[in-house]
């Protein structure tokens, strides 16, 4: 099984949930497409670590809400014993921050804009789903209490970001060209 499964069934054992409600909650955390996680979901159901079963709905099409099975919990318990790998960096904008000596400076400044303002967007988008935790969830021991330290890590990661893109800045506003 790949990371993505594991997380999905992370999210599964916390409360049952439909394919698209599992796309959304694992978006602040690992970026996953329907086209990557439907499979992953009617695998895992074929392997017996999740269970599913249609909700009927009056207003929208039939809903399919999948539920880890004890062979899925047995599965995510002997993940949380294995170690854990270095995080992934794939990041287009470092990439393009190894040529910015050939840019513009212009553009330069409007890489750098365009990317604080990204990172602007998600802080706001993580503290607006950490404010939405009741505070009786946010203490350990609690099942949401994940959420609300894993939002205030991503949070703290893009607000480094930003305070990172603004140092840029400002070395790039007091560079003076050699002559």
């Amino acid at each position: 099984m790949n990371t993505l499964s594991y997380g999905l069934l992370a999210l599964v054992s916390r409360k049952e949930a439909s394919g698209y409600d599992l796309m959304l909650k694992i978006q602040p955390f690992w970026q996953a497409k329907h086209s990557q996680i439907y499979p992953l979901l009617g695998g895992m159901e074929e392997k017996g670590l999740l269970s599913a079963k249609w909700v009927q709905q009056t207003d929208k099409p039939d809903k399919k809400l999948y539920s880890i099975t004890p062979e899925g919990t047995k599965m995510l318990h002997e993940w949380l014993s294995e170690p854990t790998s270095a995080p992934v960096m794939r990041d287009e904008f470092n990439l393009k921050c190894f040529c910015i000596h050939m840019a513009d400076p212009a553009e330069v400044h409007r890489l750098f804009v365009e990317r604080r303002k990204y990172h602007i967007d998600r802080m706001k988008y993580y503290k607006d789903i950490q404010e939405s935790i009741p505070p009786e969830h946010r203490n350990p021991g609690h099942i949401a209490f994940e959420d609300y330290i894993l939002l205030q890590k991503a949070y703290m990661r893009t607000k480094a970001s930003v305070d990172w893109i603004d140092w840029v800045e400002e070395l790039v506003g007091q560079w003076q060209p050699q002559a």
